[in-house]
């Protein structure tokens, strides 16, 4: 291990510089209290502010996403314009990331072992697997509120057909270097002389309930009814294969869907609630047998989730001062979050294993020839100054879109074709937390009726 590591870093003067320079590009990763007021603003739906606060920001000289995080900013924004009406603006915003994303995907997958290893804060970040998926799913609502439902299928289709983005989600992972075929834990193994690697592990999750059900609603409007059908009954298979994310019982909506009695039209209500979990910095102290004492515990810095719970726990919906319902959970947007960052962050974990491992293997050969060619004192300097080095310049890749919503909730009513007011309660247990009224709600025989709600609490 120690002879190939020479070859990799050859002195201790190499080691030191690549360990150091990195320290002056972290420097300038954004902190997440710099988003404070922007929060405080999509907290009480004051979404349009929050849009100014992103744009001011980043005509600053301070700005709050980085140059090379432009997908995290698109994805942002692109969410904010949808919950604010702005649905023109919002599929700008969407595409382009969905493009950066793409983009980002084709570079890694040429990536040489090394380049494929580097801190992924010195690289563009390259957007998650969940980011891309939700992309789609709110730009098929901004097609859909724009009048074009073809437009909406599009989108829905991107991941819901045979190699789409849900069906490539368990094979996304698969690393193997460009030259040779080699998966990376062999790669890791080849390179550095390491032979106990981490384990990385594949995505569970292949089927979107609520990307299955818009696209039931959107081919229902299209006037494709077997079409339709297939994707309710896809809606259930999403629930049968997929346990560890669909935990409650399937919506009585996805059935009633199915059959709306004739003369009658139906009024569909979808709620997004709450905020999906955010990235943070977690800390782990790592046990190495290196020979130098000041290297054998190492400092591993892994970017964890952590949750944003809401306060809302019931969903009551009023038609017209008459008719109430509940509206039922259909997709924990945070659960489907978790699993498809399991198979990256494994991943992540295994690049931050061998990254690490590098730098204390080198550190520990420049220390030792140090105490060899001088003394002790010397090469307790060098072990500090190196330990020092490393650990500043290690830094977990938090980045990421803030404003997806935790879950989106579903439910609906048939009614005789007019106009209706519906009110939105939003409860925390009992406690009526705040409402959204809707008056002169158009409720068609023809066509798609689609109510959709957003409370971030």
């Amino acid at each position: 291990m120690a002879n190939k590591q020479k070859n990799i870093l050859k002195t201790p003067l190499t080691f030191l510089f690549i360990n150091i320079l990195p320290v002056f590009v972290l420097s300038c990763a954004t902190k997440t209290y710099a988003f404070n007021e922007i929060d405080n603003a999509v907290l009480y739906a004051d979404f349009h502010s929050a849009l100014n606060l992103i744009t001011k920001s980043q005509t600053s000289s301070a700005a709050i996403y980085s140059a090379n995080n432009a997908i995290s900013l698109f994805i942002d924004k692109g969410l904010l314009e949808y919950y604010a009406g702005n649905y023109a603006a919002s599929s700008a915003d969407l595409q382009n990331a969905e493009r950066l994303i793409e983009e980002a995907y084709t570079k890694s997958i040429t990536q040489g072992f090394f380049s494929y290893i580097l801190n992924d804060n010195v690289k563009e970040y390259p957007g998650e697997d969940f980011e891309d998926i939700y992309i789609n799913i709110f730009n098929a609502l901004n097609y859909y509120n724009r009048g074009n439902i073809e437009g909406a299928l599009v989108e829905i289709r991107k991941l819901s057909s045979s190699n789409g983005k849900l069906d490539m989600l368990s094979r996304k992972y698969e690393y193997k270097d460009p030259r040779t075929g080699a998966g990376l834990r062999d790669m890791a193994r080849n390179e550095t002389g390491i032979s106990q690697m981490p384990e990385t592990i594949s995505v569970n999750f292949s089927n979107s309930a609520l990307a299955r059900f818009l696209g039931a609603l959107f081919y229902q409007a299209y006037g494709n009814a077997d079409a339709s059908r297939i994707e309710l009954e896809q809606v259930q298979r999403a629930f049968n294969t997929n346990r560890n994310i669909y935990r409650s019982p399937i919506p009585r909506t996805v059935a009633e869907t199915r059959s709306i009695p004739a003369g009658k039209a139906r009024l569909n209500i979808i709620s997004f609630t709450g905020l999906s979990p955010v990235k943070e910095e977690q800390k782990i102290i790592h046990y190495l047998p290196f020979r130098h004492p000041v290297l054998q515990i190492a400092l591993f810095k892994l970017p964890v989730l952590k949750e944003r719970p809401s306060r809302i726990t019931r969903i009551e919906v009023i038609v017209d001062k008459e008719d109430s319902f509940n509206l039922e959970l259909l997709e924990d947007l945070g659960a489907v979050i978790k699993e498809t960052y399991n198979a990256r962050y494994s991943n992540i974990v295994l690049k931050t294993y061998i990254r690490t491992i590098s730098k204390y293997v080198a550190a520990d050969i420049a220390a030792m020839e140090t105490i060899k060619n001088k003394d002790e004192l010397s090469g307790l300097l060098v072990a500090i100054a190196a330990r020092t080095a490393m650990d500043i310049s290690e830094s977990a890749d938090i980045r990421m879109s803030r404003f997806l919503p935790g879950k989106a909730y579903i439910g609906g009513i048939n009614l005789d074709p007019g106009t209706y007011s519906v009110r939105i309660n939003y409860y925390n247990n009992n406690s009526l937390l705040n409402h959204d009224n809707y008056n002169n709600v158009v409720v068609n025989q023809n066509g798609l009726n689609l109510l959709q709600s957003v409370n971030l609490r």
